[in-house]
């Protein structure tokens, strides 16, 4: 069983920054697309960011200029710099890998704005 550890979830005001991290095994790591998504209650689950194994990025409109996908391949970790945070913005927020093989998934991590 593939193991995706999510980490930097929390609390957050309004206009407050967030860095989640994402660690996964390098043998997946290396070979994979990284993303971070996140789902609301009673919504429906979305892409917010999305990262190649070459560095191409994309991201869900609404967060774009706020949020950074980023990976580090010698630590295999891919980390989300979110700012500017919005109440909107709270959700659990899961990390997945992604190949042609594969689409692992790691358990999520609440992150909650307050207004």
């Amino acid at each position: 069983q593939v193991q995706l550890v999510e980490s930097g979830g929390g609390l957050v005001q309004a206009g407050g920054s967030l860095r989640l991290s994402c660690a996964a095994p390098g043998s997946i790591f290396r070979r994979s697309a990284m993303g971070w998504s996140r789902q609301a209650p009673g919504q429906e689950r979305e892409l917010v960011a999305a990262i190649t194994s070459s560095g191409g990025t994309n991201y869900l409109d609404s967060v774009k200029g706020r949020f950074t996908i980023s990976r580090d391949n010698t630590k295999n970790t891919v980390y989300l710099q979110m700012n500017s945070l919005k109440p909107e913005d709270t959700a659990v927020y899961y990390c997945n890998a992604k190949s042609p093989l594969w689409n692992y998934w790691g358990q999520g991590t609440q992150v909650t704005v307050s207004s």
